[in-house]
């Protein structure tokens, strides 16, 4: 068989042709119209048209430039007094903010040692919970300092235990972690707690 010059009679011809058709389709397949998400929605209403259409031309009058321009969304609140708001609508000020657990507990008092041929940092301290409910799980984090001041290493450690509602716990020599050497002060800061 011959086709432009071309012979497909021996093996090595129908190879070299292969990828060139293997090209062609896919070439093809990509240029076919595929479905997007602009045909899923619906076309614009001859009124919403005509309203547009009539906002550009007339611009110069206030009040058909308010006519066409969009509603306010649920978020927008209105200063005109007499206007209701909608009792789906929560406005901003009636929202109360959740209560973390870290607001009630605080780090006391805190010091830290060395252990380990000085290389693991041992720190004690007590926390103080004024909540009205339990935390557990307190994790808390310990920034390490040269003596100029200059940060050294940080290390965070959960402490799997559970300080009752308006009560203080001490915790002794936790091991927090391996620290620099040159490390002189320690900092411990509370980072999560859970509710019991």
């Amino acid at each position: 068989m011959r086709i432009a010059g071309w012979s497909f009679g021996k093996f090595e011809a129908r190879l070299a042709v292969l990828p060139a058709i293997a090209i062609v389709g896919c070439a093809i397949w990509l240029m076919l119209p595929q479905a997007s998400d602009a045909e899923s929605h619906s076309a614009a209403t001859p009124s919403e048209v005509a309203g547009v259409t009539q906002g550009i031309s007339r611009t110069d009058d206030p009040a058909a430039t308010q006519a066409t321009s969009p509603s306010p969304g649920p978020s927008a609140v209105s200063t005109n007094p007499n206007q209701t708001v909608p009792f789906d609508i929560v406005l901003p000020e009636t929202i109360a903010p959740a209560n973390s657990p870290l607001d009630g507990l605080k780090i006391v008092s805190q010091s830290w040692r060395r252990g380990g041929l000085g290389s693991k940092a041992l720190v004690t301290f007590t926390l103080r919970n004024t909540n009205d409910y339990a935390v557990r799980d307190i994790e808390i984090a310990c920034n390490f300092i040269r003596r100029d001041g200059s940060h050294l290493t940080a290390r965070r450690r959960i402490i799997p235990d559970t300080v009752n509602m308006k009560s203080r716990k001490r915790y002794a020599r936790v091991l927090v972690g391996f620290v620099n050497v040159n490390a002189n002060k320690a900092k411990c800061s509370l980072v999560t707690a859970n509710r019991v």
